[in-house]
């Protein structure tokens, strides 16, 4: 069986302690965790983990099985297979020179993204998008020269009810 990127929705007890179990199951089997994002819900006693792993069809079963097995895990979800809306944030800081400043403004505008910071030397871009819209705009951004990248991972919801 071939390895398959996972993106599991993952409700959990707010409390102590939950994300580090859940994290210890993983690396404690030597599962690899792409991206990671935890917050409460609209429920304040119960926190959505997102999470991105890679893996075959039999291992996801054990994963998923090995997580309802977990005290504090209420549910756990595998949108993979399901139709689902998702979103990466990232800020990006760019080098800028007066010649390509208005190219990169330009680029900001087509990707619908927004400029949050300005410098003499540096603009910050805050990119709201899917993982392969995000990846297309840092390959266009890169010969300018990018300063700094931090993106939070994927989160994900289910479409519809």
């Amino acid at each position: 069986m071939s390895e398959k990127r996972h993106i599991l929705s993952i409700q959990v007890d707010n409390e102590p302690g939950v994300l580090s179990r859940i994290v210890g199951l993983f690396s404690g089997r030597g599962y690899n965790i792409e991206s990671l994002n935890v917050a409460a819900t609209n429920e304040p006693d119960i926190s959505r983990i997102t999470m991105v792993t890679t893996a075959d069809t039999a291992i996801m079963e054990q994963i998923k099985k090995q997580l309802h097995k977990l005290i504090n895990v209420v549910t756990v979800h595998d949108l993979t297979e399901s139709d689902y809306v998702q979103r990466e944030l990232a800020l990006i800081k760019i080098h800028t020179k007066a010649d390509n400043r208005s190219e990169l403004i330009n680029i900001v505008d087509i990707f619908r993204y927004k400029i949050v910071d300005v410098g003499t030397d540096h603009v910050t871009i805050q990119a709201t998008a899917t993982e392969e819209k995000l990846k297309a705009f840092i390959e266009l951004v890169t010969p300018m020269g990018i300063k700094e990248i931090v993106r939070t991972g994927s989160i994900a919801l289910y479409r519809g009810s």
